[in-house]
């Protein structure tokens, strides 16, 4: 089974269905997936993409903050996600997690009003995460 594609507006930043069905996304922006579902593999709803972050030295995305949880604007954690663990999932548009919510719910997080010091919270989430900077091994993090 073919997976759409997508192909970005430059003016809109929304993603529209490609001339090119077998070409992967080669370029996203920001805004096209900020705000985004995250899901596990069993299709589980974990949380929705709030932001990126760049890596200034080469310039590439390096983690995705989910906001996974809560009700209401209430309850809710902050993860910054490595940006390999996530898999973009072009025919339903939304990025796949090979995680359970029983890992997020146990997992490290921050609140919304208050943001770690980057370097150092970025540190200890590429550890938590088995310093994740590559393949996804699906491994449960410690």
């Amino acid at each position: 089974m073919a997976m759409k594609t997508f192909e970005i507006d430059n003016l809109s930043g929304k993603n529209h269905a490609g001339p090119h069905p077998n070409s992967p996304a080669k370029f996203l922006t920001s805004t096209s997936i900020i705000g985004d579902k995250v899901l596990n593999l069993q299709g589980e709803h974990l949380g929705t993409i709030k932001d990126i972050m760049i890596d200034l030295a080469v310039g590439k995305i390096e983690y995705v903050v989910i906001e996974f949880g809560g009700f209401l604007g209430i309850g809710e954690k902050y993860f910054a996600l490595p940006y390999p663990m996530l898999k973009l999932n072009t025919k339903d548009q939304v990025f796949i997690l090979d995680q359970s919510k029983e890992v997020l719910e146990k997992a490290p997080g921050f609140d919304k009003e208050h943001w770690p010091e980057t370097n150092t919270h970025l540190y200890d989430s590429s550890a938590y995460w088995g310093g994740f900077m590559g393949a996804n091994t699906g491994s449960v993090p410690y």
